[in-house]
């Protein structure tokens, strides 16, 4: 099956200074995935933790390290192969005590790991010591520890991993980085749609209210147009109706003076004459009066 991750968590990652061997020096610029590998080819566990395409912790865990917790969120260990020592600075008290709860498993494992592989040393060299005299050879015991090529056999599918990780990181951060670009230039474009919004927005409410005003406006001189008609229409009114008295009161005089030249004419024929013509002209008067 190879390596395999068996625990991750977050953590900010410091390297202790190689110069001053007292101060932290961040090793990345925010938190990280921090994780625990186990090996089962090799039965070797492993703390590995990469920034961007960049792995900043490769620890092989052994039996003589130890974590050491420096403070509530803050924990260490030493690692001589690295000639280092790596700092973790956690989010949480709990997520301390579990990668340090995590390391001592590792370690233990680690420890079963060696103690096993030496009771197979122990079990050859019995069996070598029973069979004669002879001690092991040095190509025994390379056998036994490995030689250097065995050794660095066993380091090349390491790098191999790491450098398929890191290919695989590099061209994340890549495709990662052509997301950015293309949705920095989407977001720039809704940006700019919103400016035009909200400017025929603003346009619109403007152009609403200058409706209102003008609409106001005609309602007030509609209104007052209607009471013009309406006062028109009263006097009007009052006109026609004066007519009419006018032409009733006008009949009514005719109608009286000619019943009193009828009268006339019958007690007094030679002033008849003279009175049908004043009346006449009277009446004619009163017509032109009245009209």
């Amino acid at each position: 099956m190879g390596e395999q991750p068996i625990f991750t968590t977050r953590a900010h990652v410091f390297q202790i200074d190689p110069t001053t061997k007292k101060n932290w020096v961040p090793a990345s610029k925010q938190a990280v995935t921090v994780s625990y590998f186990y090996d089962s080819t090799r039965n070797s566990y492993r703390i590995i933790s990469v920034d961007g395409s960049k792995v900043i912790i490769n620890s092989t865990i052994t039996p003589n390290m130890t974590f050491t917790k420096t403070s509530q969120k803050f924990g260490q260990w030493a690692d001589s192969r690295a000639n280092t020592v790596f700092g973790l600075g956690f989010a949480s008290e709990q997520q301390l005590s579990k990668f340090a709860e995590k390391f001592q498993e590792v370690k233990e494992a680690a420890k079963l790991a060696r103690d096993k592989s030496q009771e197979k040393v122990d079990t050859l060299s019995n069996n070598s010591q029973d069979s004669g005299p002879e001690t092991p050879s040095a190509n025994q015991a390379s056998s036994i520890n490995g030689t250097d090529d065995e050794k660095i056999f066993h380091v090349g599918p390491e790098a191999a991993l790491l450098q398929t990780e890191n290919d695989q990181l590099k061209s994340a951060v890549e495709q990662s980085n052509t997301n950015a670009k293309k949705w920095e230039t989407e977001l720039q474009t809704l940006r700019e749609n919103n400016a035009r919004l909200v400017d025929a927005l603003q346009e619109s409410s403007a152009n609403v209210e200058s409706w209102k005003k003008q609409l106001s406006t005609c309602k007030e001189e509609s209104d007052t147009l209607r009471e013009k008609i309406a006062e028109l229409e009263a006097q009007c009114n009052e006109a026609n109706q004066e007519k009419q008295k006018n032409a009733q009161l006008s009949v009514r005089v005719q109608e009286l003076e000619a019943e009193l030249q009828d009268k006339e004419q019958k007690n007094n024929p030679t002033e008849t004459h003279a009175s049908s013509l004043s009346f006449h002209l009277r009446s004619r008067n009163k017509q032109q009066l009245y009209t």
